[in-house]
């Protein structure tokens, strides 16, 4: 569903489990940093809204989008972690780059989950210009990191009813 036609903060809370105990990575890409301090700001606030501890969220940068899948997996591999978010931001420019980084990170982050069978949640942002970002980055259309941040606690949850 297009985003312009639904709130990324929006759910509904008692559809999300208590999240006590769980334990997330994040891992934050630090260019558009205006755009994915906000990500990060909303997917932080939704994890402790729902019971994560402080203590239970471990942040890492990367440099850019394009490096969330190494850094995710390297959470993965030396943490212990019930899930892990990304969070980036493309904006469209004037050559192919956009749709190089964009194909391999999701690619990439799609691989993660399948090796690992552990939540990797896709919080990137692939907007056109800078304002489609903002408008997802807290804007008009809520929060990406918000929903990211949900989507793993639901995933989290899902998991652990199987065992």
């Amino acid at each position: 569903m297009a985003t312009s036609l639904k709130n990324l903060s929006d759910y509904d809370i008692q559809s999300v489990p208590k999240a006590d105990g769980m334990k997330f990575g994040i891992v934050v890409a630090e260019w558009n940093t205006e755009v994915t301090e906000a990500l990060f700001n909303g997917a932080y606030n939704t994890l402790l809204k729902h019971g994560v501890k402080e203590d239970d969220i471990i942040k890492k940068y990367v440099p850019g989008t394009f490096e969330l899948t190494l850094g995710a997996q390297s959470i993965a591999e030396f943490t212990d972690v019930d899930a892990i978010m990304v969070l980036g931001c493309v904006i469209q420019g004037e050559t192919r780059h956009f749709d190089f980084i964009c194909h391999g990170v999701t690619q990439g982050i799609t691989d993660l989950n399948l090796k690992y069978n552990k939540p990797f949640i896709f919080g990137v942002l692939t907007t056109d210009n800078q304002q489609q970002a903002i408008d997802r980055a807290g804007g008009k259309h809520g929060n990406k990191g918000d929903e990211a941040a949900f989507t793993a606690i639901k995933m989290v949850a899902l998991q652990e009813s199987l065992k």
